[in-house]
Order: structure tokens, then sequence, then C-alpha cells
């Protein structure tokens, strides 16, 4: 069991030039990557970003990343704040919250995820999202981004998540929901017609294994089932729950069974720990 003084001590310490921020920089100015605002020129960068990933995940995760840190930042205050990152892969979002003035830290189960870039940089524990191997009450936020439909448990990896943030502190949770567009990530749209059908389409016509294979590493969520689990939590106030990537006037969606699931392609759920 690791405490977070622990490793953020060592997130603290700057190991090469890419991977370290300004120091004169002011603690709360947006990372200069952030798309910013709630409209919808916000969410066309953000789904042309999407649409590129493949090609250029540096690109992606460095936008959404300055994003996820002016969007976090409506909730709570990250100055001085400890974060830690559920699913961070090699630490795309480090410099962002670092630049907010976080101590930010994260884990990965996924060893090949960690050194995605070549380098495994300070802060990063490896370590099951099923099980944080962190004491209670640990963080002051704890996030997670696009990691709760590649667990085989989602409901558990969210629990572990309220465990481990302090009582006051934020759970920010995001995650794609299966019947939006982008619920097969590669093999959509066919996942419309099933999870195995569009994992076997695109295996066969591409000639290569699927990062994200239906039924061991990508699984259906929905909303419905989100804001249900979020709303019966009796530890946490659900503070928001909204479509991430569309503009703040596209919310009332949520209230709407059915077009929720299609319409909303990712959702956001914001709760406090009581």
């Amino acid at each position: 069991m690791t405490s977070a003084a622990e490793v953020t001590r060592t997130a603290a310490a700057p190991t090469s030039t890419s991977a370290t921020t300004d120091p004169g920089a002011p603690p709360t100015r947006a990372w200069r990557g952030s798309p910013a605002g709630t409209g919808i020129r916000r969410s066309v960068r953000l789904f042309n970003a999407c649409r590129r990933e493949p090609a250029d995940p540096d690109g992606f995760y460095s936008l959404l990343a300055g994003d996820s840190v002016d969007q976090v930042s409506r909730y709570a205050s990250l100055l001085d704040a400890s974060v830690l990152d559920v699913g961070g892969g090699p630490g795309y979002f480090r410099r962002a919250f670092n630049a907010a003035g976080a101590s930010y830290v994260w884990v990965e189960a996924d060893v090949d995820e960690l050194l995605a870039r070549g380098v495994r940089e300070p802060g990063s524990v490896l370590g099951s999202a099923l099980a944080l191997p962190f004491h209670d009450g640990s963080f002051d936020v704890c996030y997670s981004s696009n990691v709760l439909e590649h667990v085989t448990d989602p409901w558990l990896m969210a629990s572990e998540m309220i465990r481990v943030t302090r009582p006051g502190g934020l759970v920010f949770l995001t995650f794609t929901n299966w019947l939006s567009p982008w619920g097969g990530h590669e093999t959509s749209p066919w996942h419309y017609l099933g999870g195995g059908y569009a994992l076997r389409r695109y295996e066969r016509r591409r000639k290569v294994a699927a990062k994200n294979r239906f039924g061991s590493s990508l699984f259906q969520i929905s909303v419905a089932e989100a804001l249900e689990w979020a709303r019966g939590r009796e530890d946490v106030q659900l503070l928001d729950a909204r479509p991430r990537y569309l503009p703040e006037w596209a919310k009332p969606v949520l209230g709407v069974p059915g077009v929720r699931e299609l319409v909303t392609w990712n959702l956001t759920l914001v709760m406090r720990r009581g």
C-alpha cells in the first residue's frame, strides 16, 4: 500500500525537459493546449482531435489534458491539490495538471501503456484500477478519463476512486458509453451490430488485431446505469452529470432515455465525497 505523500514527492522531481513545466508559470493558468470554454468551438476542436487520435495520440491527449484541467477546475481548486489519475497511460496529463499547481500521480495497469512514450516518468504507479494501491482518503481529487469502459467491473473501479478520495474531495469520472457513435472505439460504428461482430470485421479487414477487444478489454456501459449508480451512492454528492464533449446547453439530453445513449458520446460524472 502506497501513501499519496510518498508518490507526490517523487512526482515533483523533474527528470527531463519534455516532462517538466515552466517553474515561473502562474500555477492556476490554463494549460496552453486547452480548448477552453463550454461552447460549440470547444466541441469541434475536441471532436476533430479525437478523429485524429490514432495517427496523432500526443496531439489528442495534450488537448484533452488541457480541457480536463479546465473542467476539473470548475469544481475544485487544483492549486496545491493532490490528484490521482486512474488509468493515466504514459502520463499524458501530467504536465497540464502540474502547470495548474497540482501534485499529480497516476495509476496504470498495463506496462506497455506506461512506457508508450519510451520513458517512465516520475509519479507513475503500476497497479490495478480495481484495487487502487493507496490508503483511504489519500487524495483531494481522483480523476479518470476513458478507462471505465475497459475494466471488467466498472463500478468497483468507481467505488475505489471514491475510497481513496478524502472527505470533501472531488471525484471526476468520464467514460465512453457503449451506444455512443464511438462506443466500439476503433471498431465503430459496427459495434451497433454487436461487439463481437464489429471486432471480427475489423480484424478481418485490417489484418491486424484490434487494440480494444470486445469482451476482454472493452465492455458495454450505459448512461442510464452510470446515473443510477451515482445517484444511489450515499457516500457522495452528485454535483454534475453531462456529455463531456458537447456544449453546456446539451446537458438536458441526459433526461431523455434512449436518446441520451446515442447522443452523449462520453459521459462525465462529477461527485463530492461526503
